[in-house]
Order: structure tokens, then C-alpha cells, then sequence
């Protein structure tokens, strides 16, 4: 296990299974598995799907998942940083991965807002990510954030179910929990100028928006709001009203 790499392995099989089954495979899906490590949740994954693509960072994990699946003809083990690779073209796939907590915020902008190493955004995620992090990709107002409205922007995240820090091996020192983030076909091309105005008013999410956003004529049912206090929903309808 090498730390600086943020190597926690799950071991329980019931909810290695249950991963894989959010995931709704077919013999028809290619998933793309990061961080297998020794490769538990991909030999479930291999079972169901018609194709599994596994990216290991960790080199010294490559020559035991390689000799672990070599009868496997649909599974591909891939030595490299899923955040660096860019010869990786996958068409039409899922992603299942148990992220390290230090990747997640970059990992999902990689995937959902700019050009991933794949070519195209994945249909579907299934995620095991640090607890507190999982709570706050799928907030609602009145507990809205940055993170959760950028995640929300492109996709539709589901909290799934909390696992506690002693169900890998080495324990973590804070719990994980499995979210299902199902991705929109298309978002709009305004999108991410909409989010630049919300950044700007989360950078003083103390400040209601008539004082954060001065230049913007702001309806009133938004006024004395707080950016925290609106869905995504909301910040859509102010950005086409009275910004565009």
C-alpha cells in the first residue's frame, strides 16, 4: 500500500457486488474501472460487463492484475494516471471507480466539464468517495455549493448508501460512502457561463446576492438569498433572464 498514492482497498464483497450492480450492466457496456488495485471489484465487474478497461496508477500493482486476469479476454489492465492519459479513446462507456479522496473534485471536472482522456463523457458513474465529499456533491438548498452545483450542471448525482472506514483494508481515517451519478446526454452551451456567475457569488456565499452580484438586475424572490439557498434549477433561470 503506498500512501501518498491514497491506497484504501474495499474488502467487503456484498458491497463490491452492490457496486457493480448500480453500475446496470450488460454484456453490451464497457467499463472503465480506475484505481482496480487488486483488482476485487473487477472481477465482479468482468462477470457482467462485455468489457472492462482498468487504469492502475500504482506500477508495482500491474505484473499481479495482469497475471490475475489473463484468461479474462474482457479484461484490459492499463499502467497510468487516469488524470494524465490521453491516448485512452472509449466510446459509449460507464465509469466504476473508488477514487482517491484527493482526486475526486479534479476527477469529476475531468469527466464532466472538460475533454476526458476517453474522448467523451461516460453514461453513468458509480463512486466510491470520501463521506463528507459524497454529502456535499448531492446537496440541496439550503446546503448548496460550488462543487454540488458543478457536478449538478452536467449530471444527476444520487447518494447511495455511507461505508464505514472499517470495511478496507488499510482503514482510511474517515468513512466512504457510493454515490450513482447518472450523466446528461447534453448540457447547454451556457453552462459553464452560468457557473462562472455563480463562482462569483460563492466567493462571498455570506453576502446575499443583491450585494455579491451588484451588476446583475436580480428579481426579487432572489434578492436577500444566499448562493447556498439556490437549486440549480434557480441559477440556470437568472443566468437566461438577466444575464444573457
Amino acid at each position: 500500500m503506498k500512501k501518498y498514492l491514497g491506497q484504501h482497498f474495499l474488502k467487503n464483497k456484498k458491497i463490491l457486488e452492490e457496486i457493480a450492480r448500480l453500475a446496470e450492466l450488460s454484456k453490451k457496456d464497457i467499463v472503465l474501472e480506475i484505481g482496480p488495485g487488486h483488482g476485487e471489484l473487477t472481477e465482479f465487474l468482468a462477470q457482467a460487463a462485455g468489457k472492462v478497461i482498468a487504469v492502475e496508477k500504482d506500477r508495482e500493482l500491474i505484473p499481479f492484475l495482469e497475471e490475475k486476469f489473463k484468461n479474462q479476454k474482457n479484461v484490459k489492465i492499463i499502467s497510468g494516471d487516469i488524470l494524465k492519459i490521453r491516448n485512452l479513446r472509449v466510446k459509449n462507456y460507464k465509469i466504476v471507480a473508488n477514487i482517491p479522496y484527493y482526486i475526486t473534485s479534479r476527477f469529476l471536472r475531468t469527466f464532466l466539464e472538460a475533454n476526458p482522456p476517453t474522448g467523451g463523457k461516460p453514461k453513468l458513474m458509480v463512486l466510491m468517495v470520501q463521506y463528507e465529499v459524497a454529502k456535499r456533491i448531492c446537496a440541496k438548498p439550503p446546503e448548496m455549493n460550488l462543487l454540488a452545483l458543478s457536478v449538478q450542471a452536467y449530471a444527476r448525482p444520487k447518494f447511495i448508501r455511507k461505508v464505514s472506514r472499517g470495511n478496507f483494508s488499510p482503514p482510511p481515517e474517515v468513512d466512504s460512502a457510493v454515490i450513482k451519478i447518472l450523466v446528461k446526454s447534453r448540457a447547454s452551451n451556457k453552462t459553464e457561463k452560468m457557473l462562472e456567475l455563480a463562482r462569483r457569488a460563492f466567493q462571498q456565499k455570506r453576502k446575499m446576492l443583491r450585494h455579491s452580484l451588484k451588476n446583475i438586475t436580480m428579481p426579487k424572490k432572489y434578492r436577500n438569498r444566499r448562493p447556498q439557498e439556490l437549486s440549480f434549477k434557480d441559477w440556470t433561470g437568472i443566468y437566461r433572464k438577466f444575464v444573457l
